[in-house]
């Protein structure tokens, strides 16, 4: 991921400075999160906490001491020490295949964070200033963003919420349980979900599959007017496009947060 230099922390509250350092981890729990993703659950109980947006680095050490270390952004935050990632296959990546085929419940890895005070989103429910906050996503890309949705719920905070989510098929949404979660609090935290199929739309859909363009991209968003904070998260090409429409249509490149991630 690529994690640009640090600005001004506008409409958040201060953060808790926690020092990144280097935890043995252990898999707790793995489970299929889509057809090429695996949600795997780390049990980390010298983990000091994360905040809603943050990444780790994570190695793995082979039999013969050969070492590979990765970046990934957490799915979970607070001050839990059970750590939630979410990691897509890549065909010729070097560690993907290992955790989505082979790493196993009781495996040992270790884990350095947390990681990235920029791209970070927290609640502030006593706050006077409502800047909305607008979440786009392409594919896994969804991971960094599901903490913050799952903390402006659980804060019930009423900051207007607003996710734009691109994916190819139905089955390639990730947490969909968590997002139909934070739907249904919409009364108590403001949220509102849009989900682009470029491939295939789910049965019923009133909307056809078809790939995010500028024209559906600036139907979904808050308008520039708004000033809403942005967040963007997916691929080097899908964020590079989304960034390019977002100052087309005028919105202030200085509200907008961007990760990117390639192969691992």
């Amino acid at each position: 991921m690529t994690v640009p230099a640090p600005t001004p922390d506008r409409g958040t509250v201060d953060p808790v400075r926690r020092r990144p350092s280097w935890h043995a981890a252990t898999v707790a729990e793995v489970a299929p999160e889509t057809p090429r993703s695996r949600r795997i659950v780390l049990d980390v109980p010298t983990w000091p906490g994360n905040d809603p947006g943050q990444h780790l680095d994570l190695r793995l050490t082979a039999e013969d001491g050969y070492q590979a270390t990765r970046s990934y952004s957490l799915a979970s935050s607070g001050t839990g020490t059970r750590l939630t990632l979410a990691v897509d296959r890549v065909d010729d990546g070097e560690v993907s295949p290992f955790l989505v085929d082979e790493v196993a419940v009781g495996d040992a890895v270790d884990v350095h964070g947390p990681l990235g005070d920029w791209f970070v989103w927290r609640p502030n429910t006593a706050a006077t200033d409502r800047r909305p906050v607008q979440l786009i996503a392409g594919g896994s890309g969804i991971v960094p963003l599901v903490p913050m949705v799952e903390a402006h719920r659980a804060a019930a905070d009423p900051t207007p919420f607003r996710l734009l989510y691109a994916v190819r098929t139905p089955e390639d949404v990730y947490f969909r349980r968590e997002l139909g979660v934070a739907v249904d609090a919409t009364a108590t935290a403001p949220f509102h979900l849009d989900v682009v199929h470029s491939r295939r739309a789910p049965e019923g859909a009133t909307t056809p599959a078809g790939r995010l363009t500028r024209s559906t991209l600036a139907d979904a968003v808050f308008p520039p007017a708004d000033g809403a904070l942005v967040y963007v998260c997916g691929s080097t090409p899908f964020v590079e496009q989304v960034l390019t429409w977002l100052g087309e249509l005028g919105h202030d490149t200085r509200d907008v947060r961007a990760e990117r991630f390639g192969g691992s």
